[in-house]
C-alpha cells in the first residue's frame, strides 16, 4: 500500500509532551477536560486523544465551525457576537464556559480566531483567542500568531495546552498554600 498524503502528520512531539503533561496533572487531580474549538476545526481533541489513557480525563469536544453552532450549541449569546464578534476574548470565554457545562467537566479549552488565508470581522489572520474555563476562573488569552494556516493552528493548540498547563500549575500552587 502507497503512503498517502491524505494521513495527518504525526503530531510535534513536544506538543504531544505537553498535552501528556496536562493529561497527567488532571489525572492526580481527579479533574476532567473538554474542548469546544472554531479554527483548530478538531485539532485540539486529536492532540490530546493521541495521549495513552487520556480516556481518565479527556470527556470530548464541539467543533462549533459555525457561528449558529456556537449560539445554538455552546450557549454563546447572539448578543455577544452581534456586540464582540465570534474572534474575540468574549466569545472564547463563552465558548468554554459553554463546553464545561455541556459535558460536566471541571475544565475546559475553547479556540476561536483567524487562521487564514483572509482576514475576518476586520482581524487579521493569526488573531487567537483561547478561552479556559474551570474552576474559580473564566479567562481569554489573546495571541498574535504567524504563519500559514495549518502552523497557525498548530500553534493555537499548543499555547491552548500550555494555558492549561499553567492554569492546573497554578491551581496546584493555591491549594498547597491553603494548606500549609
Amino acid at each position: 500500500m502507497t503512503p498517502s498524503s491524505d494521513v495527518p502528520p504525526e503530531p510535534d512531539q513536544s506538543a504531544l509532551d505537553l498535552a501528556t503533561r496536562v493529561f497527567l496533572a488532571l489525572r492526580a487531580a481527579g479533574e476532567t477536560l473538554a474542548t469546544a474549538e472554531s479554527l483548530t476545526g478538531g485539532q485540539l481533541a486529536a492532540l490530546v486523544t493521541d495521549v495513552p489513557g487520556v480516556s481518565d480525563t479527556y470527556l470530548g469536544g464541539v467543533v462549533s465551525y459555525a457561528t449558529e453552532l456556537k449560539i445554538s450549541l455552546l450557549g454563546v449569546s447572539a448578543e455577544l457576537v452581534e456586540e464582540h464578534g465570534v474572534v474575540s476574548g468574549p466569545c472564547a470565554e463563552a465558548m468554554a464556559t459553554g463546553v464545561r457545562g455541556l459535558t460536566g467537566s471541571t475544565w475546559a479549552l475553547a479556540t476561536t480566531g483567524v487562521a487564514g488565508p483572509t482576514a475576518q470581522e476586520g482581524k487579521p489572520v493569526g488573531t487567537v483567542y483561547v478561552g479556559i474555563a474551570g474552576p474559580g476562573r473564566v479567562e481569554a488569552i489573546e495571541l498574535s500568531l504567524d504563519g500559514d494556516r495549518p502552523t497557525i493552528q498548530e500553534q493555537t493548540c499548543e499555547r491552548a495546552l500550555a494555558a492549561l498547563d499553567s492554569a492546573l500549575t497554578e491551581q496546584v500552587r493555591r491549594e498547597s498554600r491553603a494548606l500549609g
